[in-house]
Parts: C-alpha cells; sequence; structure tokens
C-alpha cells in the first residue's frame, strides 16, 4: 500500500475492523475519499487500495492497439471494448486497461454510479507495467481477484516475462480464485480468445510487437 493510500485509510478507519466485511467497507470508503494527483488511480485488490501512475508509452501503445483491433472485430455486435473505467466486485474496485462489456450496460452499472459491476464483463485485459509489485499485482493478485469475480476470460500481455508472453485465461473457479484454463504463449506467436464476445479474436505481432522492445 503506497503512503498516499494509508494516510487516507487512516483518516476514515475505525478503532477495530471485527470482519473481513468491516475491512471491506472500511476500504471501500477510503478509496471513495481520496484525492489523488494528475496521472495517478487508485484499485482496491485484495485487501488493499493500490496506488499506480499512468502507464509509460510502451505499455499505452500495447493496450490502445488492442482496443483498435477490438473495435473492428466488435464492431457488428452489442459489445464494446472500454478502458478508463472502474469495474465494481461487492467492495473491490479495479481500473483494467482494457475490457469486454455491453455496449448498453446502464442496468449494470453501481448503484452510486461509480463503476459498472464485473457480472458484466465478459473479458479484461491488463498490460503488465515494469516493477516487482506492478508485475506480481497482475500475474498473480488480479488472477485470483479476477477469478472469484467470474471474469470470463484474463488475457495478461507481460513485456517482462522472457521476451515477452501472451496469457488467456478462461473458466474462472470463483470458489477456488484460479482459472481452469490457461494458454501462454511468447511474443510472435497468435493467441486466440476461446469464448464471450471476442471469440476468435486474435492477438497477434500486430499488438504486441514480435519481441519485446519491438515496435
Amino acid at each position: 500500500m503506497t503512503a498516499l493510500a494509508h494516510e487516507t485509510l487512516e483518516a476514515v478507519m475505525p478503532k477495530v475492523a471485527t470482519s473481513p466485511s468491516d475491512l471491506d467497507d472500511v476500504l471501500w470508503q477510503a478509496w471513495k475519499a481520496m484525492e489523488l494527483p494528475e496521472g495517478y488511480h487508485a484499485e482496491i485488490v485484495e485487501g488493499f487500495i493500490e496506488v499506480s501512475p499512468t502507464g509509460r508509452y510502451s505499455h499505452g501503445r500495447i493496450a490502445n492497439r488492442l482496443r483498435d483491433e477490438l473495435v473492428v472485430f466488435l464492431a457488428q455486435g452489442d459489445f464494446r471494448a472500454r478502458q478508463d473505467m472502474n469495474v465494481v466486485h461487492k467492495r473491490k474496485v479495479w481500473i483494467p486497461d482494457l475490457f469486454i462489456a455491453l455496449e448498453d450496460a446502464e442496468e449494470h452499472i453501481s448503484e452510486d454510479g461509480l463503476g459498472i459491476h464485473a457480472s458484466a464483463v465478459e473479458l479484461i485485459a491488463e498490460v503488465v507495467s515494469p516493477g516487482r509489485e506492478s508485475i506480481e499485482r497482475d500475474r498473480e493478485r488480479k488472477r485470483r481477484a479476477y477469478a472469484r469475480a467470474g471474469i470470463p476470460v484474463y488475457v495478461i500481455i507481460d513485456d517482462y516475462d522472457g521476451h515477452g508472453t501472451v496469457s488467456v485465461l478462461s473458466g474462472p473457479v470463483p470458489g477456488e480464485a484460479r482459472y481452469a484454463s490457461e494458454v501462454r504463449m511468447p511474443y510472435g506467436t497468435e493467441v486466440i480468445v476461446p469464448e464471450g464476445p471476442a471469440k476468435g479474436f486474435v492477438i497477434g505481432e500486430a499488438i504486441t510487437g514480435a519481441l519485446r522492445g519491438d515496435s
């Protein structure tokens, strides 16, 4: 947890949090009360408020290539690729690099209007950022969190796994916080989304480059 998040949490935390639901409520209230500097965002992941800066250029380039390709792929259907929105699951909140949900999703917006419910999200994609904590968050903590929430497909585009890999996880098992199926391939090969509105969508060199560092 960053110092900024810790200070905000201390300001709203009651004397005693007696149960996991109490802690969830405390974190939720702290998250809503945060005022972040421009270029930062905060998420609640596995019992922590995590503050992250806007991704560097290479990160944004991959995320936007992915969205550009998905916009075309999804154009004739009812689903759309979205960015810069909160995905809410109970008292957890994430801001994925990209997610897919219905174009008309008003009925799935949280009661306070802060985000879209995870139950309406068909796919989440994260582009891994540098740094031990960022890498662990996308590869491990968010993997478990998204599985618990029942997100059908989780895509991890990882510049920092060898020369770069794409992992597509599907078949969430919420009670075990895991995905039943995983396909992991190096940059330069094609990975296909196996189900959902993006079924058949190919993640290849046009999105990732052939190897880490390629443009």
